[in-house]
């Protein structure tokens, strides 16, 4: 995938903002009901939000680092690398194929509250000051580790397109589930 960095960070910030937007609709619902399953294998509202606190909580920070190390300057394109394509791809809301959690990230039998949303709340805001500042480095040059190795790197393009198409999944997950319980 090659695309326009201003482009790309324009597209992932309003991925960003509807997130926020979804957020805000699921504090207006009782806590109980945002514990609440559809079935014995699903998440509910507040362990999928747990969840992307969970990624975000390994992935901010990872970010802020790297783009503060950054010497590279902002580029006009941006180019997917092989693998962080692969990892979006899979993890793309409309890729409807079941994923296992790794045991850290799984929220299985959290006991949650709303104290979840307004972290995760703080996290959404704190990715979109990234995604702004993003435009003054390379998205291709920076590098970030990945949760699963720290052996493995991706591009920042690919780290921040991940990042944001997880929390998407996440929330199309919450809200379907949302749906089918009311």
């Amino acid at each position: 995938m090659k695309i326009q960095q201003r482009d790309l960070i324009k597209e992932l910030r309003a991925m960003t903002a509807a997130a926020q937007e979804d957020l805000a609709l699921f504090k207006q619902e009782p806590e109980e009901l945002l514990n609440a399953k559809t079935d014995v294998g699903s998440w509910s509202v507040l362990e999928n939000m747990e969840h992307l606190c969970r990624y975000g909580a390994f992935y901010l920070p990872e970010i802020e680092k790297q783009m503060d190390a950054s010497q590279s300057p902002g580029r006009t394109y941006f180019k997917s690398g092989l693998l962080g394509d692969y990892f979006v791809k899979i993890i793309r809301a409309d890729n409807k194929k079941k994923l296992k959690a790794t045991a850290e990230m799984d929220v299985s039998g959290s006991a949650l509250g709303k104290s979840t949303l307004n972290r995760l709340s703080r996290q959404l805001e704190w990715l979109d000051r990234l995604l702004q500042e993003s435009e003054q480095v390379s998205l291709n040059r920076v590098k970030t580790a990945i949760s699963l190795s720290s052996l493995v790197k991706l591009r920042l393009g690919d780290t921040l397109r991940f990042l944001v198409h997880h929390n998407e999944r996440h929330f199309v997950q919450a809200k379907e589930g949302l749906r089918d319980l009311k």
